[in-house]
């Protein structure tokens, strides 16, 4: 049975990062995966200015230069009846491919001393007296123990792994689907289209390929044919500047993706039965554009006090309060303006409201973006 310092279980951004982080700071670390990397999973793979800022305090910056990274540098807005807005992002976004960020991050925290496990699933968290947790480890034909003193949650949208979901969550659930295009003209921004029962999401990524993402409800995707070209197809007939934007597109049909259900978090939870980080933490509206932001955000608060835990100056109760709190102080604001954004955008009587006054007070429009975006405060000031 092998003994660490630190489990994090799920290896996507926040759980890589995370051990990364922990593994950096001299804590034997493992990081445990149900699934193997590099694979392909839905998302807008757009990393805000306040992502790249998560990524410097953690030192993970430097490696997405050799990603080769598609910048951006502002947000276009397009309804279905082709009103649009530019909107500029408070500085340089990134786009890459959640196929080459995972696996970067999972080799810089085995760089950095962290062990990982892939293709096993964590089936049970027991305590062993008080002084840590025993996982039980299931692989395709092998089971096994390991105990570690902090164990961290990173197991995304919901867990897969017969672990109670803890997160507080909206009743409205969506389905995502994913396809990188070749093909289409490049730009620098990220696209944003409505269409009746979701939007789509066009992001410039790596390779000179675009991440092609929509979110629509359930009802919205069964009428499309329930299959991620159906999906795409059936929104870019419901929005003409859209239709005509992939008009060129190389669907890659390797890289299609689909999940559900993607629930919107009611507010945060920062703990179940362990400590939680992204976005099994909170789950923020897509159109925002921020979900890894918050990821990130999630482990720069999280490692500090677990970092603090494992050396003993700090108890877990200590923990618990001092993450939460944290946690509900920066992500309550972005969510509340991100789900009435979403709503009104979504409203046909609303929308076209919103399109007018963005119109007339362009300044207006990106003070409401801003909202929805999270305020990061150095958790060593609190």
């Amino acid at each position: 049975m092998r003994r660490y310092d630190a489990a994090v279980i799920g290896g996507g951004v926040a759980g890589s990062s995370m051990a990364a982080a922990l593994a950096g700071m001299g804590w034997s670390t493992v990081l445990i995966d149900q699934d193997t990397c590099p694979r392909h999973k839905v998302c807008g793979e757009f990393l805000s200015p306040e992502s790249l800022d998560s990524l410097s305090v953690l030192g993970l910056l430097p490696l997405l230069q050799p990603l080769q990274p598609s910048a951006m540098r502002t947000v276009r807005l397009t309804a279905a009846n082709e009103w649009s807005l530019d909107i500029p992002l408070p500085g340089t976004a990134l786009g890459i491919s959640r196929f080459a960020l995972d696996h970067a991050l999972q080799h810089a925290a085995q760089e950095r001393g962290a062990e990982l496990i892939s293709g096993t699933a964590v089936i049970s968290i027991g305590s062993r007296n008080g002084e840590g947790h025993r996982l039980e480890l299931r692989g395709r034909s092998v089971r096994q123990i390991v105990e570690a003193r902090a164990v961290i949650g990173a197991w995304g949208r919901r867990p897969r792994t017969g672990l109670a979901p803890a997160a507080s969550v909206l009743h409205q659930s969506y389905v995502g689907v994913k396809a990188h295009y070749s093909g289409m003209e490049r730009g620098d921004r990220v696209e944003l289209y409505l269409f009746p029962g979701g939007y789509l999401g066009i992001a410039p990524i790596e390779g000179n390929r675009h991440n092609v993402a929509a979110l629509m409800t359930r009802e919205a995707f069964y009428h499309a044919g329930k299959s991620v070209q159906n999906a795409i197809e059936w929104a870019a007939e419901r929005n003409p500047a859209l239709q005509r934007r992939l008009v060129g597109g190389m669907p890659l049909a390797e890289t299609q993706a689909a999940v559900y259900p993607v629930v919107i978090s009611r507010k945060p939870t920062a703990w179940g039965q362990v400590p939680l980080i992204g976005d099994a933490a909170v789950m923020i509206p897509p159109l925002c554009g921020d979900g890894m932001a918050v990821a990130l955000r999630t482990v720069v608060l999280c490692s500090r006090w677990a970092d603090e835990f494992l050396r003993g100056s700090l108890g877990l109760d200590e923990w618990r309060q001092q993450y939460t709190r944290a946690l509900r102080q920066e992500c309550m604001p972005p969510l509340r303006w991100g789900r009435w954004l979403q709503r009104m955008l979504g409203s046909r009587v609303a929308s076209p409201l919103l399109f007018r006054l963005g119109y007339r007070l362009p300044g207006l429009a990106g003070r409401m973006v801003e909202r929805t975006r999270i305020t990061c405060v150095n958790p060593r000031e609190r």
